[in-house]
């Protein structure tokens, strides 16, 4: 008999999982891990032609859907054409747009807080509800350190810290709401994390965020993606309402 510790509660042996935001970076990332822990894997996001593109460097090919999460209908069809009902949810769709308050314009802050929260909503109000039916499953969600604290920069994201606020609350909604129906709600807040997006930034400003970060160094994709594999499997089986911060120790200061 298996003691209680062992490595197989990390393990998603028989699981679906879906990742919004799934065609590069973390949410690749994201997917190939918690394939490679056993869960048939669902990518959507809003690129198809990335998305098959992705589809074809896994081991196993996952199902490919188009999925935009500001659209609450697509999401709701989405879902009502996936059966059963995916075990697990990863809610990692997500956009920035850079520019002070007095700059952000009403488009800006509604293309951020369209896909960041109310994206999140969407995904979560649709299949979360179906597994809250069911009487099981696991939703993560992909926050970010800047919840809670305004990062030392030299480019201000008003719309982004907001959202990613929004999702720690949402989590945290969720996850009392659906406690007695065996669904768990939980976040990653991410820090700085090694991806595409940082190409856009000069090197110097990169340089100083590794610099103001503990550790020394920006993230790596699969270090976030280990914190959602544990979200998502028994192994956090007491863990529900819960943002889990992968920051190398950046909010410590």
């Amino acid at each position: 008999m298996k003691a209680e510790g062992c490595s197989h509660k990390f393990e998603l042996n028989g699981r679906t999982a879906l990742v919004t935001g799934a065609g590069r970076g973390i949410g690749l990332q994201i997917a190939r891990t918690l394939q490679q822990a056993g869960a048939a894997i669902i990518l959507t996001g809003t690129n198809e032609a990335r998305l098959i593109e992705a589809a074809e460097r896994f081991p196993v090919k996952p199902q490919v859907h188009r999925l935009d999460v500001r659209d609450s209908q697509a999401v709701d069809r989405l879902a009502a054409s996936i059966a059963p009902c995916p075990d697990i949810l990863v809610n990692n769709a997500g956009v920035s747009r850079a520019a002070p308050t007095h700059q952000t314009t009403d488009e800006d802050w509604r293309a951020v807080l369209s896909v960041n929260l109310d994206g999140v909503f969407y995904c979560s109000r649709a299949f979360g509800s179906l597994m809250a039916q069911r009487g099981s499953g696991t939703v993560v969600n992909i926050s970010s350190m800047c919840a809670a604290i305004v990062t030392r920069q030299e480019h201000v994201v008003t719309a982004y810290n907001a959202s990613k606020a929004g999702v720690n609350m949402l989590t945290k909604t969720l996850a009392c709401e659906w406690a007695g129906s065996g669904v768990r709600v939980n976040a990653v807040a991410p820090g700085f994390v090694q991806s595409e997006v940082l190409d856009h930034y000069p090197k110097k400003v990169v340089n100083a965020w590794c610099d103001r970060t503990p550790l020394r160094r920006l993230g790596q994709p699969h270090e976030v993606a280990s914190a959602v594999q544990f979200l998502a499997s028994d192994a956090s089986s007491y863990i529900t309402g819960a943002v889990l911060v992968v920051d190398g120790g950046y909010t410590c200061w």
